[in-house]
């Protein structure tokens, strides 16, 4: 880890009052970070000195010892570190990975006594991000964290997956309608049919909030379900209530961390998670005005957020349709009306003009919301 030029009085009063996190046995030339920042790391690597309180990421990737050009995928791990804490972590060689069970108090305190010996080998944790690393995760508390993290906290850019049925047997093939495994395939159709149906090993998988599935109310009118199909408050109100009843800027928490864990992890199905909840938010016109304070926040974040990638990152490779300016389409067109609160109005007309200046994305044209929804209707609900 390179040097960092900081005022010896602020490293003095950090070195004591920040956090530490020592990493035992990590092997030389693995991609190590914390939060915003990785490096490559040297033989006498031991960990990271000097971190603010609160909630980080800390990320690595294997290397191959034989051609160390050869990098593993991501995995990293949240922790929610206090003043001065210390934590001990080791790597598991066999794994290749960070072992994060806890160490042992006795060891953790003759580590600590002994953190002037081993400060040479402990980098500094990298302040100059810290202002973008804080506004990407104000709103993770460290129960969001635990609630949402895997059981095992590891989070992988490629999870570990085992195939819902073992078809270790021809006739386990047979049952499932699948062709003998040396049956010449015929089609690349053919061919994904012939795959098994894989879900991610128990443990892994990151543990989002459920969107809700249903739209509109049981026993709502031909009209009702239009117009809840064309609102999402409804199936927002519906999360928020059961989901997120005493706290639901724990909602915006859970949508930096989805983000962070695209960003920082590579997870993908993050990515999708943070769409579908973004999607929600924007498409709630009504509930706009019920929680005029969390959408300004949810400005604030989308700023901060958007910041990090590209203008055409958002673009869909085969249709060309650009999923973000046609949601913030949505959302502009409800967040700058008379209904809403003065605040989240100026806040969405400020932040409409900084995006369209800034990627030069058009807001003005029509959007494809103005054309006819068709909506299929619940069995046994008739139009009249």
């Amino acid at each position: 880890m390179a040097a960092m030029q900081m005022d010896p009085e602020l490293a003095k009063s950090l070195f004591f009052e920040g956090a530490t996190v020592v990493i035992l046995n990590m092997p030389k030339g693995t991609e190590f970070g914390i939060d915003y920042n990785s490096w490559e790391v040297g033989p006498k690597f031991r960990g990271v000195k000097m971190i603010p309180p609160g909630i980080h990421f800390l990320h690595y990737s294997s290397v191959d010892k034989t051609n160390p050009r050869n990098v593993g995928p991501r995995t990293g791990f949240f922790l929610s570190l206090q003043q001065r804490g210390l934590v001990v972590l080791r790597w598991n060689a066999v794994q290749e990975e960070v072992d994060l069970s806890p160490a042992p108090e006795a060891e953790v305190e003759a580590m600590r006594a002994n953190l002037q010996e081993l400060d040479p080998f402990l980098g500094p944790y990298p302040y100059a991000t810290l202002k973008k690393w804080v506004s990407l995760t104000n709103f993770i508390s460290e129960a969001t964290m635990e609630r949402l993290q895997p059981e095992s906290r590891q989070i992988c850019a490629f999870s570990e997956v085992l195939p819902v049925l073992s078809l270790k047997h021809t006739k386990d093939r047979v049952e499932q309608n699948l062709p003998r495994c040396g049956t010449e395939c015929k089609s690349y159709q053919e061919g994904l049919a012939r795959l098994p149906e894989m879900k991610p090993k128990a443990g892994t998988e990151i543990r989002f909030s459920e969107l809700p599935t249903q739209m509109f109310p049981a026993g709502a009118t031909p009209a009702e379900i239009t117009r809840h199909s064309m609102d999402l408050s409804y199936a927002l109100e519906t999360m928020l209530s059961k989901q997120f009843p005493s706290s639901p800027q724990d909602l915006l928490g859970e949508l930096q961390f989805a983000f962070v864990c695209f960003l920082l992890g590579n997870v993908y199905e993050a990515f999708e998670h943070w769409q579908r909840l973004l999607n929600l938010l924007c498409r709630s016109e009504a509930a706009m005005v019920r929680h005029h304070a969390l959408y300004i926040r949810l400005i604030s974040i989308l700023y901060h957020q958007l910041g990090e990638v590209p203008a055409d990152f958002f673009v869909d490779i085969v249709s060309q349709n650009n999923f973000l300016t046609s949601t913030l389409q949505v959302f502009f067109s409800s967040a700058c009306s008379v209904a809403v609160n003065a605040t989240l109005r100026q806040k969405a007309e400020k932040f409409q003009a900084h995006l369209t200046k800034k990627f030069r994305w058009d807001f003005e044209a029509e959007p494809e919301d103005c054309a006819p929804v068709v909506v299929e209707l619940p069995e046994g609900v008739e139009t009249g």
